[in-house]
């Protein structure tokens, strides 16, 4: 039964590349069109009312073999991210440090259920917080592969391990309150007070959060009660990582052990303070996490060479995630190439002006998580879109801070089911779970979360949010 079900089953890799050639036949059906751009405070930002029709450039099946190619190149910060902390977990595996942290913490909550109760809500309120203030997003990726084993180790599922840091700072992401990278962004290209309207936004991070958290509790307390309602069951079984507990066995933490957790637990909040202080982005996150491979190697008794290996390891590991991305990434070079994304843009846009405010806000909303299929950058999207919407949004009677709040949810609540968005594929790659699993999972909050959203843009047209 279970190799029936690997045998049938779609591989993540293969289900982009036929997103990727769907959207390369779309360049022979849609009108090639594109915006004026300009440069504004070293920003690249769409022209109002520029839109015109070009000649089409319909992609073959050369320039669809070509855009994975471009792609990695493109995705080149987050693939070396990816592969940099692939290797500096493998060599905090190797020092024995985390297997055990995370066996004595397992016990220490099994030991008190009373505890345990607030673990998956205390958490995740933490990265919702993180995704809402800063824009945690791909900050995410090492604490899946912290969570995963962790929430094993307590009776859940990697899942579960996935959504505690993924979903939390997702639904932190989608109630941005001080976002730089979505709310201030698009703020400022709408021509708004800097995070202003932050009341609302802050009602809206606060429902967001605890209907996220309540989906994912009630789904672990089910995979508490029966493992094998899990749809990882199996995947979770085969699992080099995961940790059984036999009769609360003591984990002895040795000294090395100790130092290794505490250089790492205040290198997280380091990082915090690099993300907030000091405005790292990527490739500073990225030569951090190879810092702390390197000192948790020495610090863990490694060689040089030893390191050396572990990183190379770590990284081959990785590999299948850094394909995945980079195929993602191939969908918006040959939607950009074929010429057809600002015509759907506009196409979309067009559809906005004939409906009144409240479904205009609604529709701004479906557009930009259209829009999200294609572009998975917060500041991307929003150079892209809201020089567009803002105007629109003047003709039509929509606020300019609706149109923020509209992009907003675009960006921020259909990402995490995309199979088009690097950061989301490479969560999963991390995590070991197959798209088609997670998408089927998620599909129940997607429609919930969808329905809020709808829901949530028509109190502004009523209190005149501005």
């Amino acid at each position: 039964m279970t190799a029936a079900k690997k045998k049938n089953s779609l591989h993540t890799l293969v289900l982009i590349f036929i997103v990727v050639l769907g959207t390369a036949a779309l360049t022979w059906v849609v009108p090639g069109g594109e915006y004026t751009r300009e440069v504004k405070n070293n920003r690249t930002l769409v022209v109002p009312n520029s839109f015109k029709y070009v000649e089409s450039n319909p992609q073959g099946l050369d320039d669809v073999l070509v855009a994975p190619i471009i792609g990695f190149a493109k995705a080149a910060e987050i693939i070396v991210f990816v592969l940099l902390i692939g290797g500096t977990f493998y060599i905090l595996d190797k020092t024995g440090a985390m297997t055990t942290s995370i066996k004595y913490m397992a016990i220490r909550f099994s030991t008190k259920p009373h505890l345990q109760k607030f673990f998956i809500p205390v958490s995740m309120l933490v990265f919702s917080a993180a995704g809402s203030i800063f824009g945690m997003c791909e900050e995410t990726m090492p604490f899946v592969l912290i969570f995963i084993p962790l929430a094993i180790s307590l009776g859940y599922d990697s899942i579960v391990g996935t959504a505690i840091p993924f979903l939390g700072a997702a639904s932190g992401f989608a109630g941005s309150t001080l976002n730089p990278f979505t709310v201030g962004i698009a703020q400022s290209i709408a021509e708004l007070p800097l995070y202003s309207g932050l009341e609302y936004r802050i009602v809206i991070w606060i429902i967001s959060a605890i209907c996220m958290i309540t989906f994912v509790m009630l789904y672990a307390a089910r995979i508490k009660k029966d493992p094998k309602k899990s749809p990882v069951y199996e995947i979770d079984l085969q699992r080099k990582n995961r940790i059984e507990i036999h009769n609360h066995d003591e984990a002895v933490l040795t000294k090395r052990h100790k130092i290794i957790m505490t250089m790492f637990g205040s290198g997280i909040i380091f990082l915090v303070y690099g993300i907030l202080g000091l405005g790292w982005f990527i490739n500073e996150i990225a030569a951090f996490f190879l810092a702390m491979g390197i000192a948790t190697g020495y610090i863990g008794g490694m060689k040089s060479g030893e390191i050396a290996d572990g990183f190379k390891e770590g990284a081959k590991d990785m590999m299948g995630v850094a394909l995945i991305i980079a195929c993602a990434k191939a969908l918006l070079v040959v939607a950009n190439d074929g010429k057809i994304l600002d015509s759907m843009l506009y196409g979309l846009a067009g559809i906005i002006q004939e409906l009144h405010p409240i479904m205009g806000a609604q529709a701004m909303f479906v557009v930009q998580g259209v829009i999200n299929f294609f572009v998975h950058s917060g500041s991307g999207q929003a150079a892209l879109t809201m020089p567009i919407m803002g105007p629109l949004a003047d003709v039509t009677g929509i606020s300019r801070q609706t149109a923020v709040l509209a992009f907003q949810f675009g960006e921020g609540w259909i990402n995490p089911i995309l199979p088009t968005s690097g950061v989301t594929m490479g969560v999963l790659g991390l995590a070991g779970i197959p798209w088609s699993k997670w998408a089927r999972w998620m599909v129940p909050a997607q429609i919930f979360f969808f329905i809020l959203a709808l829901l949530l843009l028509i109190p502004p047209f009523y209190i005149n949010y501005h």
